[in-house]
């Protein structure tokens, strides 16, 4: 097996109505977690890694960790490029082998961005790789990137439609009320604004900041068109706090082997879930 683009993946989810949960990965730990899960489930799995991530491990480290996952479990396996935004860093990463690639403009003005997106979009498909894009801006952090609520933009329809057909990416992140990172307030959902963009779009839709949104909205949202459902915070904090607990309890713990453990079983537990929620179990 091999790393594949996610074209093709989203495609089957938007044909059958599920959704592909993307899992932020950092190490070869997290990495072993959502594998080897979506494995047992026989899930298809998104691993997706922002700049911060990429430059923390390595990229020929996570590709090649990736690469024998795919290879271990027999399973396609999508290494995604999460909210890069310089076009020559994501240039260099395609090339090491990664086929799957978000470029974010969204903080651009539309023309901007659409400009910047096609410049990716005609690279990328050159080499097979295919790309997401971002329309609208969600609150929240990502990275180094921090975004105030009262500055975050919900995605118009219309707009999505002209951006889909000027850029010619494969899938589009949708700003609909979420936020990355936690929430400081119970999120509300704006569905029928997705609704809209699905009647407007027909390329898959992507959910951002699925992390502390409950079960019920995001299965409608998936009902609604979203074919690919980012989650990242909810991983982290179940494995630090799982981590966190152990140690408290073994002070003398040294030993990683040891006190990695928990940590890998907690993050499990919510891939587990999440795959249940996407409804992606047994599609491969």
């Amino acid at each position: 097996m091999y790393l594949i683009s996610s074209h093709e993946m989203l495609k089957d989810a938007q044909r059958n109505n599920y959704a592909v949960p993307a899992f932020n990965i950092h190490n070869l730990e997290t990495v072993q977690v959502v594998v080897e899960t979506a494995a047992e489930m026989r899930s298809p799995v998104i691993l997706a890694g922002t700049p911060g991530t990429y430059k923390h491990a390595g990229v020929d480290y996570l590709v090649s960790i990736c690469k024998s996952a795919a290879n271990k479990h027999k399973l396609p396996l999508v290494l995604h490029l999460d909210h890069h935004e310089d076009i020559s860093d994501i240039e260099n990463k395609i090339h090491s082998g990664i086929r799957s690639a978000m470029i974010d403009a969204s903080h651009s003005p539309f023309e901007d961005n659409i400009r910047t997106v096609k410049q990716v979009v005609e690279m990328c498909h050159r080499l097979g790789v295919s790309v997401e894009a971002e329309l609208g801006l969600l609150g929240g952090q990502e990275d180094d990137l921090i975004i105030d609520e009262a500055d975050a933009q919900l995605t118009d329809p219309t707009s999505a439609r002209e951006f889909v057909l000027s850029t010619g990416i494969d899938s589009l992140a949708v700003a609909i009320g979420t936020a990355h990172g936690l929430y400081k307030s119970e999120p509300k959902l704006d569905f029928e604004r997705l609704a809209a963009i699905r009647e407007c779009v027909d390329i898959p839709l992507v959910l951002h900041g699925a992390s502390g949104i409950s079960d019920q909205d995001v299965r409608r949202c998936i009902e609604l068109g979203i074919c690919k459902v980012n989650v990242a915070t909810e991983l982290k904090i179940a494995f630090s706090d799982a981590m966190k607990t152990y140690l408290g309890s073994h002070p003398d713990a040294s030993d990683p082997r040891q006190y990695l453990v928990p940590g890998m079983q907690a993050m499990k537990d919510v891939v587990i879930s999440k795959i249940n929620v996407c409804g992606s179990a047994n599609r491969i």
